[in-house]
């Protein structure tokens, strides 16, 4: 009995280490030069307007280590012939970067590379001297050229499902450093002037690629920071953690989430598995998300647990939608209501079952099984109980990408009706019921359930970027959405960029 339990808690095991992904995210090299194009511009300082300036994403990573990179107050003692000279370095600040030649690039299996070469900066501080009978102080530029950067950081996936990142490699060299001194004594600037080469390159090569770490170490921070459950409104949240490391690959990299929808504050998960599938071997675009059925399965049952497809037609929407007795009079016509004058229809529709999603090579189909009670809002603010019955209604998604949601919008393709009770003498044929019903679903309905559904399911989360040209393609199982992305920062980001210079 023992070794029969064994067994079957392995398999539990084996199947919950191997789970399947309900989204799947993969970013490829267009996407990646993306990002390295958008950082190939000069970044000045407020003291150059008439350069292009701006803070972009790709080597961002890079470009703010340099722009920040802080240089602590030093001090020192030379000797010149007889004399000492002490002398103190102070106020260093970065004026200018400028990445000419950048590169990144998937390193299989381990993450991803970005180099730079040939890049240049510019640094100004402020030198003060003393020595015997004598003193000065000025300004010194520090010109740097020939800069070469590469890094390489690991991506993996921590314990809690989130990003992580590593340094796993940094390698710097450095062409030539150039010191400019101001000041009044030319014979102290060019004391100064050959001295202070040297350290500036040493402290530069010593100090850039721990600055890198740190910088990494704090993305990595902010990483594990970042919500992986999203709310999408007041019924549900979607679960984005990483069920498993990025795969990374030579042309791209993929990422494998969880994507489950939970009614907000139910997190207990779905009684189905999602089921494999695979996104398609293309890189046209700089991003493919892969919409399993198993992700839209698990909102409609999270929807229907918190009574999000219960709806009632008030009198307000019936007005409006001109719902009324005499309109079921016209589809009813040998019934008889107890008013004469034309009163607003109110309905109550329940979910008894959650709704069936289903993804096909060419639609998407939900079909919506549940009950419907129908009433008239009589003048004297009291209700007629009308009839009671069971609908199955069969519609078609229409299924749309705006502002990094999923949009889905529902069309009434079929509808079943079977009358459970009624006061009024309906007769045989339900048919002329079903007519109504039709009406009011197509008209009011189904109207109401699109308005929900059109704050859309969040795909991304990526700031200040927008989906250029998205495209869903219907898979049987599920869909695969290939897009580009256009970055655009805030104003604010720049100023911020200069208030560090």
């Amino acid at each position: 009995m023992l070794k029969t339990w064994y067994f079957v808690l392995l398999c539990w095991l084996s199947l919950r280490l191997e789970a399947n992904p309900g989204l799947k995210v993969r970013i490829t090299q267009k996407g990646l030069d993306y990002g390295m194009r958008q950082s190939e511009v000069k970044v000045m300082t407020k003291n150059f307007p008439s350069y292009p300036h701006c803070r972009r994403i790709g080597m961002e990573l890079v470009k703010q280590a340099v722009l920040k990179e802080t240089f602590p107050s030093w001090s020192g003692q030379e000797s010149l012939s007889v004399v000492k000279v002490n002398y103190v370095i102070s106020r260093l600040r970065i004026n200018a970067v400028d990445f000419p030649e950048t590169s990144a690039s998937f390193i299989p299996g381990t993450g991803i590379c970005l180099s730079v070469a040939q890049a240049s900066a510019t640094i100004s501080a402020d030198w003060r001297m003393n020595a015997w009978l004598l003193k000065g102080k000025g300004e010194i530029t520090v010109s740097i050229s020939g800069l070469f950067i590469s890094i390489i950081f690991n991506v993996s996936r921590d314990s809690t499902g989130h990003l992580s990142t590593l340094l796993h490699n940094c390698q710097l060299s450095i062409g030539s450093v150039k010191v400019k001194l101001s000041g009044r004594s030319s014979w102290i600037y060019s004391f100064l002037s050959g001295y202070l080469e040297k350290p500036i390159h040493t402290k530069l090569d010593k100090n850039l690629c721990l600055n890198i770490k740190y910088k990494i170490q704090m993305m990595d921070a902010q990483l594990r920071k970042h919500k992986v459950l999203s709310q999408i409104d007041t019924f549900a949240q979607v679960d984005y953690s990483l069920l498993s490391s990025p795969a990374v690959f030579k042309s791209h990299i993929n990422l494998d989430l969880k994507g489950t929808v939970y009614p907000v504050g139910n997190h207990t998960d779905p009684p189905f598995m999602p089921a494999p599938f695979a996104l398609p071997n293309q890189g046209d675009s700089m991003i493919y998300l892969g919409v399993s059925n198993y992700f839209l399965k698990s909102a409609s049952l999270a929807y229907y647990r918190a009574g999000a497809f219960n709806i009632t037609i008030s009198e307000e929407l019936a007005t409006t939608f001109s719902l009324n007795t005499s309109l079921l009079k016209y589809f009813v016509s040998e019934t008889s209501l107890s008013q004469a004058a034309a009163c607003p229809v109110l309905l109550n529709l329940m979910a008894t079952l959650p709704p069936a999603v289903s993804l096909n090579a060419d639609r998407c189909v939900l079909q919506i099984t549940g009950s419907v009670e129908v009433f008239a809002a009589l003048p004297n603010s009291t209700t007629q109980y009308i009839f009671t019955g069971n609908l199955t209604a069969s519609t078609t998604a229409n299924l749309t990408i705006t502002k990094q949601k999923l949009i889905i919008s529902l069309l009434l393709k079929r509808f079943q009706f079977s009358l459970l009770h009624s006061n009024l003498g309906f007769p045989e044929q339900k048919s002329v019921v079903e007519n109504f019903l039709s009406y009011a679903l197509r008209r009011v309905v189904i109207p109401v359930i699109n308005d929900k559904l059109e704050k859309g399911f969040p795909l991304l989360n990526l700031a200040h970027t927008s989906l250029t040209g998205p495209a869903i393609k219907m898979k049987q199982g599920h869909l695969v959405i290939s897009t580009d992305v256009h970055y655009q920062p805030e104003d604010r980001e720049d100023e911020d960029l200069h208030s560090h210079s």
